[in-house]
């Protein structure tokens, strides 16, 4: 189990790297945390979040995540839009420049995996594709499931 867990924490420290090398083809955008990360991530998931609902989903409270929103927005990633609902209330939707990080980081993330999937024997990875459907039910069978913590 130990090993295993390692093994994930290296496949997730992996996937950091290629976000900073995103982040490094754009000098004027500095790498993003992983809070930021997650809610950028949400915010591709569910269009059109207001404060408190991005904060709901990333299990955050709504001062800290609206902190994290400023630093979104003054990278251009992120665009608070009046609501149509409540003049009281804004709008988070990603910016065309967040839609493009995270579309050119995905692109990294799956260049970086299929490489690493390319080396594998075909035994390997019929078992890794078992071990990660595995993990996927198990992963969905926990409260809270469906958590925008890991980037597609």
């Amino acid at each position: 189990m130990t090993d295993l867990a390692e093994l994930l924490e290296i496949m997730f420290e992996q996937a950091g790297n290629a976000s900073d090398a995103s982040d490094a083809a754009d000098a004027s955008a500095r790498p993003l945390s992983a809070a930021q990360l997650r809610a950028v991530v949400a915010l591709d998931r569910h269009d059109g979040l207001n404060l408190r609902a991005l904060a709901d989903l990333l299990g955050s409270t709504p001062p800290l995540v609206s902190r994290l929103c400023d630093r979104l927005q003054a990278v251009g990633y992120l665009e608070r839009l009046p609501s149509s609902r409540s003049r009281r209330e804004l709008t988070l939707r990603l910016s065309e420049r967040g839609r493009a990080y995270l579309q050119d980081l995905r692109a990294r993330r799956r260049e970086s995996v299929q490489a690493v999937l390319s080396k594998m024997s075909p035994d390997a990875l019929a078992a890794l594709a078992t071990g990660l459907r595995g993990f996927h039910a198990a992963a969905a069978a926990e409260p809270g499931a469906g958590h925008p913590g890991i980037a597609r």
